[in-house]
C-alpha cells in the first residue's frame, strides 16, 4: 500500500508539474491563480492554461493509464511478456481509418472518428474470431497477421495521397496528448473510464489464468467469457488512445513489467492499480519533457523509447538468467 501511496503522489506532483510547465513561460503564480478560478494577468494565458495545459494533462494521464492496462491484459491473457496492445492489429486498424481519411479528404477531426471506427472494426473481427477460435496463441497469430494486412492497406493509401494529407498521416503517427481539446475531452474520458471499469471486473479470472487456463477452468473461470471480455477492454481503451493520440509507442509493452517489478507480485488485485498509476506518471512524465519551454512541441513517440525500451531489454536478459 505505501508503493500505491507513493505512485499517487507522484503521479499528483507530476501532474501539476504539467500544468505549470509549458512551451510558453507562464509565472507559476499566474497559473495557480487561473486554478483557483480567476484570470491571468493576459488573456492569452488563461487561455493556455484552461483550453491546453489542463486537457493535456488529463489526456497523457488517461491515455498513459488505458495503454498500460492494456498491455497488461494482453501480457497475462497470452502470458507473454512481449504482448502489448498493438499486438492485435486495433492500432492498425486505427491506422488504416486515419490512412483512408486522409487520402479523402484529410480532415482532423474525421480522422479522429475514423481512426476509432478503424480500430472497433478490427475488435468487432476479433471477437468473432474469439467465438471460434479456443487456443489463444492461434488468436494471437491471427491478430498479428490482421496487423501485418491493414499496414500493407496503410502502406498503399499513403502512396496514393498527396503531400499535404501524408504530412497530416505522419504527425498523427508520431503521437501528441495535445490533440484532445475541452470539447473531446469527454467523450475520451468516457471511452477510458469504461474500458478500466471493464478490466478491474476481471481480476480474480486474470489471477486463475496465470496458473494456466485447465486450470483457472477447473476453479470455475469462464475462458470464452474471460477472454471476450479481455478483447473488450484492451480493445475500447487501444482505440480510444490510438484515436485521439495517436500511436504510441512502448507504454503499453513496457509499464506492466515496471508495475510487476514495483509491486512484486503478480497478484493482479495489487497489480492492475499499480499498472494504471504507473501508465499515467510515465505519460504525464512524458508529456512535460515534450512541452518544456522553448516553444518546440517534441512528439511523444519520440520520448517513450527513452523509458521502455531499457525496461524491455532489461526483462528479456532477466528472463535468460533464469533459464
Amino acid at each position: 500500500m505505501l508503493r500505491i501511496a507513493f505512485c499517487v503522489i507522484l503521479l499528483a506532483v507530476l501532474s501539476m508539474a504539467s500544468i505549470l510547465i509549458g512551451s510558453v513561460d507562464i509565472p507559476a503564480e499566474q497559473v495557480l491563480h487561473v486554478l483557483a478560478g480567476g484570470k491571468a494577468d493576459k488573456e492569452s494565458w488563461t487561455y493556455i492554461i484552461l483550453e491546453s495545459r489542463i486537457p493535456q494533462t488529463a489526456t497523457a494521464l488517461l491515455c498513459g493509464a488505458s495503454l498500460a492496462t492494456s498491455g497488461l491484459l494482453l501480457q497475462t491473457s497470452f502470458r507473454n511478456p512481449l504482448a502489448g496492445p498493438s499486438i492485435l492489429g486495433i492500432s492498425s486498424g486505427a491506422s488504416l481509418g486515419v490512412a483512408i481519411v486522409t487520402l479523402l479528404s484529410g480532415g482532423i477531426l474525421s480522422a479522429v472518428a475514423a481512426a476509432f471506427g478503424g480500430a472497433m472494426a478490427i475488435i468487432a473481427l476479433l471477437l468473432i474470431i474469439s467465438t471460434i477460435v479456443r487456443n489463444n496463441m492461434i488468436l494471437l497469430i491471427v491478430g498479428i497477421m490482421i496487423s501485418y494486412l491493414t499496414s500493407s492497406v496503410v502502406s498503399l493509401c499513403n502512396f496514393f495521397t498527396n503531400a499535404d494529407n501524408l504530412q497530416t498521416f505522419v504527425f498523427w503517427g508520431m503521437g501528441s496528448f495535445s490533440d484532445v481539446g475541452l470539447q473531446q475531452l469527454p467523450v475520451f474520458s468516457l471511452c477510458c473510464i469504461l474500458g478500466l471499469a471493464i478490466s478491474v471486473t476481471i481480476v480474480k479470472q486474470l489471477n486463475a489464468i496465470l496458473l494456466g487456463e485447465k486450470y483457472a477452468a477447473s476453479l470455475g473461470v469462464n475462458i470464452r467469457r474471460t477472454r471476450w471480455l479481455t478483447l473488450l477492454s484492451t480493445g475500447l481503451l487501444t482505440a480510444a488512445s490510438t484515436a485521439f493520440c495517436g500511436p504510441i509507442a512502448f507504454i503499453g509493452l513496457a509499464v506492466p513489467h515496471i508495475a510487476r517489478f514495483l509491486m512484486g507480485t503478480s497478484n493482479h488485485k495489487y497489480l492492475l492499480p499499480a499498472t494504471i498509476l504507473c501508465g499515467a506518471t510515465i505519460a504525464v512524465a512524458c508529456n512535460i519533457i515534450c512541452v518544456l519551454p522553448g516553444n518546440l512541441i517534441v512528439p511523444v513517440n519520440a520520448i517513450t523509447p527513452i523509458f521502455g525500451a531499457p525496461v524491455i531489454i532489461y526483462t528479456l536478459f532477466i528472463k535468460k538468467a533464469k533459464r
